[in-house]
């Protein structure tokens, strides 16, 4: 027995949610019909390969109200006569208090738009994220009698207040999360902790095919022999790239490495100053956001992976990085910190290295380590390959969610 899924989704579709889109694949591939609603267009220059595969019919909806007044309108009038409008309004004029805010406003009108025109035959809404994405699947699924479901992941879990999210976790059917730490919060947070699950992304293995190359035996001796250091990650607070310069700037001056960056973020351009502040520019490429053909192949070329997570001024973090994953599968050893899920997929000295975040001389330590020990790169990067292909498959995520779903509609 199967719905058709309305999945909605915060913007799509995002370079930094491959996760998210592998996960919307596995779920096509595993017989539901899905149809994907985004709260914002999609503004990477880029795609991964993986959304051209997605079938699912994509819509938007009007990212700022003022923006489409007629289509909000329209919404408004369709819904005022239902029962079900003046229940979610109750639940927004409740909330309003608490958050009086225009995001507040702006996640109910966008509720009156999915509402009104909710696709046909649809019978059921998920939410990836459960902040401001659960906002509008909870108003909206009050306005239809529709049940609703969510996926938590990171920066949403830690950076919502308790009341929001226990008011969203008695509201869903369930609540899936990515990380051991997210899914006590949540449990902690909701009056029937079993509606929050824990599972794991993983990772399409099939895309990520075994590393069958070899890796250098630079020892960062020779100038024209460098160990190349590679992250991947937006530029932004919680990514720590601003303890990861400052450890570069640690290591001995005659050590010789290269630094590779992939990703955007608001504070790329600050990282750079910083970087030519240290003296280290030359050493490092900027390589601004890649797809994921391209992304593998660093992943493929590089000695070292390195994401110096930490937590952000306003509470933000990540849960499992799923670059980590990656890099992981391709027998590339990774160097991270202790933040949240990350100690869920790297135990330290066996398949990777982990320091205290933001601990700029930890972080160069760890790296002087491995930058200076091919051997013990090769060890650690054998065992994160192996760890991930054993535990970490996505098929078996995708088949726990369908399986969430599966006994919901049985229920229904």
């Amino acid at each position: 027995m199967t719905r058709k899924t309305v999945v909605l989704l915060k913007g799509y579709p995002r370079l930094s949610e491959t996760f998210i889109a592998q996960e919307l694949r596995g779920l096509e591939r595993a017989g539901m019909e899905l149809v994907l609603v985004a709260m914002r267009r999609p503004t990477d220059k880029k795609r991964h390969p993986v959304h051209d595969e997605i079938v699912a019919p994509v819509s938007y909806l009007p990212e700022y109200l003022h923006e489409e007044p007629g289509r909000v309108l329209a919404a408004f009038i369709w819904a005022l006569p239902r029962a079900g409008f003046w229940r979610a309004l109750g639940s927004f004029l409740r909330d309003l208090p608490r958050d009086f805010t225009r995001n507040r406003a702006r996640r109910f009108g966008q509720a009156l738009v999915l509402a009104r025109e909710w696709p046909r035959d649809a019978g059921w809404l998920h939410a990836h994220f459960i902040h401001t994405p659960a906002s509008v699947a909870s108003y909206a699924s009050q306005i239809l009698g529709v049940p609703w479901t969510c996926s938590a992941h990171a920066k949403d879990i830690w950076t919502s207040p308790d009341w929001d999210l226990t008011q969203k976790l008695d509201s869903a059917r369930w609540v899936v999360t990515c990380t051991a730490s997210g899914h006590r919060h949540l449990q902690s947070l909701a009056s029937r902790p079993e509606r929050a699950h824990l599972s794991y992304h993983g990772l399409d293995l099939d895309r990520f095919g075994p590393f069958d190359g070899t890796r250098s035996d630079a020892d960062g001796s020779r100038a024209d022999a460098p160990v190349t250091v590679v992250s991947v990650g937006r530029a932004v607070e919680k990514k720590g790239y601003d303890s990861l310069l400052d450890a570069l700037t640690l290591l001995p001056r005659d050590l010789a490495w290269r630094f590779e960056h992939i990703g955007g973020g608001d504070l790329l351009a600050t990282l750079k100053e910083r970087a030519e502040r240290l003296g280290i520019a030359d050493r490092i490429s900027w390589n601004g956001a890649l797809a994921q053909e391209e992304v593998l192949a660093h992943y493929r070329r590089g000695d070292i992976f390195v994401l110096a997570c930490k937590i952000a001024a306003d509470g933000d973090r990540d849960g499992l990085p799923n670059v980590l994953v990656e890099a992981s599968s391709q027998n590339l050893p990774c160097v991270s910190t202790t933040i949240s899920g990350v100690p869920e997929l790297i135990s330290d000295g066996k398949n990777g290295l982990l320091v205290p975040p933001e601990d700029p001389p930890a972080l160069a330590a760890a790296l002087e380590r491995l930058i200076r020990d091919p051997a013990l790169r090769r060890r650690l990067g054998q065992a994160a390959e192996r760890r991930v292909r054993e535990e970490f498959d996505h098929h078996g995520s995708v088949r726990q969610l369908k399986a969430l779903f599966e006994a919901e509609w049985v229920r229904a």
